[in-house]
């Protein structure tokens, strides 16, 4: 009997491993110098994601930890990106109720402002730290994450629903 709860367990827990494991990927997949600066926050959309739809097995804990293993693969200031999501899925957490009920289109524009805020706390780190950066740096992420937010919402839907357990 014990197996099988330890097996459901993990079946329920593949999507959110595969996922943010794809979405580390994509964070430091090369793409061309002209698409980089509008590279969307992958692992901050996952994250916004998983953290609505699943608020008590996904927090900030595991943002702390998966922004640790972003920071360590961005090879970026350790725990920038730590700190940050774990702020930004904890204003998605507090909320989650009120966001799982907004239309599409209005969760896009929230999802837009969570991203800002991840990058303007990210802007504020590396003002701090002395790192310079083009603007562009900061808002193209923002724009492309609100952009795709929609179909990457419908994607990781149907990849839940689908997900036995």
């Amino acid at each position: 009997m014990e197996a099988t709860l330890t097996d459901r367990h993990v079946a329920r827990q593949t999507p959110f491993v595969i996922t943010m494991v794809l979405a580390l990927m994509l964070s430091i997949a090369p793409i061309p110098d002209w698409a980089s600066p509008y590279r969307p926050d992958w692992v901050a959309l996952a994250l916004i994601y998983w953290t609505m739809m699943s608020p008590k097995s996904y927090s900030v804990g595991i943002a702390w930890i998966v922004g640790l293993v972003l920071d360590v693969a961005q090879g970026t200031l350790l725990g920038q990106h730590a700190l940050v999501l774990s702020l930004v899925v904890y204003v998605t957490v507090k909320f989650h109720l009120q966001l799982r009920q907004f239309p599409l289109l209005q969760l896009s524009a929230t999802v837009l402002a969570l991203l800002g805020l991840y990058q303007f706390i990210l802007f504020w780190i590396n003002g701090v730290a002395g790192v310079n950066a083009p603007s562009v740096t900061y808002w193209g992420p923002i724009i492309s994450g609100a952009l795709i937010w929609p179909v990457l919402t419908l994607l990781l839907t149907s990849v839940r629903r689908q997900a036995p357990g």
